[in-house]
């Protein structure tokens, strides 16, 4: 009887001090615990003490969230605009991002999930199961939001649904801890209230999540990229500048298990800075044709040995008011590869939305394909 009772006991001051360690944090919308950019205001908004919030982000001092729960309550205006928050923020530039889309309220898009490298969005990629889905919210109304992570995995709610929203299967940034923010970069006014947070590494999931897809046969995962410049250097000649191959500087980047190789991941995008090549080198034991199975983001020029194959545009809107530009396999290209080796360069340029490609061989007789 004692020893049931000790541990009763035990079990009961390990839940309490569980608990204790896991408590909520509430925080105020004030400069003690926020660093403020762009338009902000604090207000009282049909009830709340809160803030409104256009053109800009705060961002929560705390810079230790890695896994956990993070509430507050936010309006949402029909027009077209993406708030949202960030968090497990290394910089303004590399976080993990949440946003809705108010003007897309019951569609497939109406939130959204996407990494952030190197300060470059990445939608076009990211899209459909995991990352986005359809959703009703209420306009010019509060709405609760809530996101609850852990390692790899996360799911949000909106409003008083006991289940997830959204289920995120696998983030894309690694799990480091790092400041959360609350982000409207729209005119659009969207008010914020009732900020808290929970830092916890066992925090419930309820979400049904599924484990990563392995690559798909003849998936092309390891490729070299280039440094960076302008797009207007190709367009001079059907040949690659040798002047530009001769400065470029290379690295290795392994695709994702999709085979999107996402650019942003180790190059920043500027105006005048927004192609690189990736490259990789197709050994072949006779001389023999083979179909590219490619998807890109914004634009490429195909290379083999040198000499340009082809030339695709997916951008967004570049094919009617509606196209996305989100990326898959609607693109092929047929290499005529000679015995020996062969040097495939592809040339990807961006505008924004996703800076990569997507490309698989499925016929891979008589190759070897190293980077």
């Amino acid at each position: 009887m004692k020893t049931v009772t000790m541990k009763a006991i035990l079990i009961f001051l390990l839940a309490t001090i569980g608990s204790q360690a896991v408590a909520q944090t509430t925080v105020p919308f004030d400069s003690s615990a926020w660093m403020f950019a762009g338009k902000v205001t604090k207000e009282t908004f049909q009830g709340k003490d809160g803030i409104r919030l256009t053109d800009g982000r705060i961002i929560l001092k705390d810079n230790t969230f890695k896994n956990g729960i993070i509430e507050f309550d936010m309006t949402l205006s029909p027009e077209r605009n993406f708030p949202g928050f960030g968090f497990r923020l290394q910089d303004t530039d590399n976080f993990e991002h949440l946003y809705l889309r108010p003007h897309r309220v019951g569609n497939p898009d109406a939130i959204q999930y996407i990494p952030i490298f190197n300060g470059h969005d990445s939608w076009q990629f990211y899209y459909g199961d995991g990352y986005s889905t359809t959703v009703t919210y209420p306009m010019n109304a509060w709405v609760h939001i809530k996101l609850v992570v852990r390692d790899t995995q996360a799911e949000v709610y909106i409003g008083s649904s006991t289940e997830p929203s959204l289920v995120i299967h696998q983030l894309k940034r690694e799990p480091k801890p790092g400041r959360i923010s609350l982000e409207n970069g729209a005119p659009v006014t969207t008010h914020f209230a009732n900020f808290q947070y929970t830092k916890t590494d066992t925090p419930p999931m309820s979400g049904k999540f599924k484990p990563e897809a392995a690559p798909q046969p003849g998936t092309l995962l390891n490729w070299q990229v280039s440094s960076t410049f302008d797009e207007k250097l190709l367009q001079t000649d059907y040949l690659i500048p040798q002047a530009l191959a001769n400065r470029l500087t290379w690295s290795n980047l392994t695709a994702e298990n999709s085979g999107i190789l996402n650019v942003s991941k180790i190059r920043k995008r500027s105006e005048d800075a927004n192609t690189v090549f990736t490259k990789l080198t197709i050994v072949s034991d006779k001389p023999q044709i083979k179909k590219l199975d490619l998807g890109f983001s914004d634009r490429v020029n195909v290379y083999l040995n040198g000499r340009l194959l082809y030339a695709g545009h997916d951008e967004f809107l570049s094919r009617d008011y509606r196209f996305l530009g989100t990326v898959g396999y609607y693109d092929a290209v047929y290499l005529d590869l000679k015995k020996g080796q062969n040097e495939l360069w592809i040339a990807v340029s961006e505008n924004f939305g996703g800076w990569g490609i997507q490309s698989r061989i499925d016929d891979q007789t008589g190759l070897t394909i190293k980077p």
